[in-house]
């Protein structure tokens, strides 16, 4: 109570309050934009930090990344266009409950639920990160590597209709992630001499055009206006949100869990919490067959993840000075241009600047309820918008948010091209989902595996000689194999019956 009473003198101060409001409103903003990231958001404000003290500075970012990630939610659910690469995992869900008519549902329960994930997150953080700090540093090479396969594995949960077509897909991704500069030599890969190719396919301007462009192909191409979306203005958001608290109350915890934790390995971050929750809710849902169609339970348990992952991702960051995501790399940044020196003596030196961190965590989650709210009433309007007047309107914001990306026209060519080839695939049922997923993961899976062979000297028993390795390589190979395995249980169960 030493450090809370000055840090609470701190954050309650009128100015401050107003940092928070503003750039809460302003993470609102740059969220919903698609192709704008929470990273570039707090990117942007960093030079407005310079003008400030320690606290509203650290606050301001604080309160605009947490914003960020929700607001990507809302775009996603009524565009399916993700506005984050967070919200990517679950946006074709939302959309689908959208269309038929749950769209106040599906953003209620990402408005909700990513604030009672965001507070579990800042509570844990709060009471565990040294623990919860000490145990993500164990984690080398070996382990991301085997963290990395266990994340492409949610590729076959979330095409469990067809199987094959979803790792053919995923194997696209890996494909696609293998674009540019090689993690090994340092080699140009796949680039055709292109300069731009170099640098790989730019992730932003991929999940625009694989998510979005295909709608708008396919409302060119129908000769009825077959996307009409029933419908046409948002409800009461916060209407069944307590119905779905005591009926996902489990996903809620383990999703919320799951966020903190991966949120504390440095490199991780809420992109690929959201897509491990996602598919953990699926695996143990009494109802997967819904997911996809528009089912509200993989919302749950994702959307809590995304946020408590931003608290989590704090807690190597404030501990022991190492980002847990970019987003934390530019908070480190802006604490040591304020003087304030990341690690175990800040709880020692600065305890009243630490408290008051966590107490802005803890308002730009309560404000998430009010603000997120009136956002959604007014992105909702977007459904009264007739369709032939609307498609062209998104096009030209995909269009500018892969330009924004990466300031070039190559990433406005790599939406097309990528847009055209979702369309096809969508046209074939090969779902999209595992594309991004291996996008996403595949530099990591390539560079750990590189870097712990290297270790190694090319010795694959490393792989599985730490305790944690060795887990998370038996639990990802159980899961590879478990089809394999439950087909014949259920065969050897059958056999007795037969006699």
């Amino acid at each position: 109570m030493d450090a809370v009473l000055p840090a609470l003198s701190l954050i309650l101060q009128p100015d401050v309050l107003w940092v928070i409001a503003l750039s809460s409103l302003f993470g609102l903003f740059v969220g919903a934009m698609p192709g704008l990231s929470a990273t570039m958001a707090t990117a942007l404000l960093v030079p407005v930090t310079f003008f400030m003290e320690p606290v509203p500075a650290i606050a301001a970012i604080v309160s605009c990344t947490a914003m960020a990630i929700f607001a990507g939610d809302i775009p996603g659910a009524l565009l399916r266009i993700p506005g984050t690469p967070a919200s990517a995992a679950y946006a074709d869900e939302a959309y689908q409950m959208t269309r038929k008519g749950q769209g106040e549902l599906a953003l209620g329960a990402g408005l909700v639920f990513s604030v009672l994930g965001g507070l579990f997150g800042v509570t844990v953080l709060i009471l565990g990160a040294p623990v919860l700090a000490a145990f993500a540093l164990n984690f080398s090479s070996f382990e991301y590597f085997w963290m990395a396969l266990l994340g492409l594995t949610c590729a076959v949960f979330i095409s469990p209709n067809a199987p094959v077509k979803g790792v053919v897909a995923l194997l696209l991704g890996l494909l696609l992630s293998c674009i540019g500069i090689g993690a090994s030599g340092g080699h140009p890969r796949f680039t055709f001499g292109s300069m731009e190719l170099t640098g790989g396919v730019p992730l932003i301007p991929a999940l625009i055009g694989m998510f979005a462009l295909p709608e708008i192909i396919r409302f060119v191409l129908s000769e009825r206006a077959v996307l009409t979306i029933a419908q046409k203005k948002i409800g009461n958001i916060f209407r069944q949100q307590a119905e779905l608290i005591r009926r996902y109350w489990r996903g809620l915890l383990r999703g919320s869990i799951l966020g903190t934790v991966i949120g504390a390995m440095p490199g991780a971050g809420a992109d690929i919490a959201a897509w491990v929750s996602y598919a953990t809710s699926k695996k143990f849902s009494r109802e997967p067959e819904k997911y996809g169609t528009g089912h509200v339970e993989g919302l749950v348990e994702s959307g809590a993840a995304n946020n408590s992952a931003l608290g989590g991702a704090w807690i190597p960051a404030l501990v022991f000075g190492i980002p847990g995501d970019s987003i934390t790399a530019i908070a480190i940044g802006v604490m040591f241009m304020k003087g304030l020196t990341p690690g175990p003596m800040i709880f020692l030196n600065n305890p009243e600047m630490l408290y008051g961190v966590f107490i802005a965590f803890i308002l730009a989650n309560l404000l998430m309820l009010p603000f997120g709210w009136a956002a959604i009433k007014c992105a909702g309007q977007l459904l009264s918008v007739p369709r032939p007047i609307l498609m062209p309107v998104i096009l030209l914001f995909c269009i500018v948010g892969a330009f924004a990306s990466n300031n070039t026209v190559f990433g406005v060519v790599t939406m097309l091209v990528l847009g055209v080839a979702a369309y096809l695939m969508e046209e074939n049922r090969f779902p999209i989902a595992p594309v991004i997923l291996g996008l996403v993961l595949g530099p990591m899976v390539e560079e750990n595996f590189i870097n712990s062979m290297q270790k190694t000297l090319g010795d694959p028993i490393g792989f599985v000689s730490r305790p944690i390795a060795g887990t998370l390589a038996a639990l990802t190979i159980l899961i590879w194999f478990s089809p394999l395995l439950l087909r014949l249980w259920r065969r050897a169960r059958m056999q007795p019956q037969m006699r």
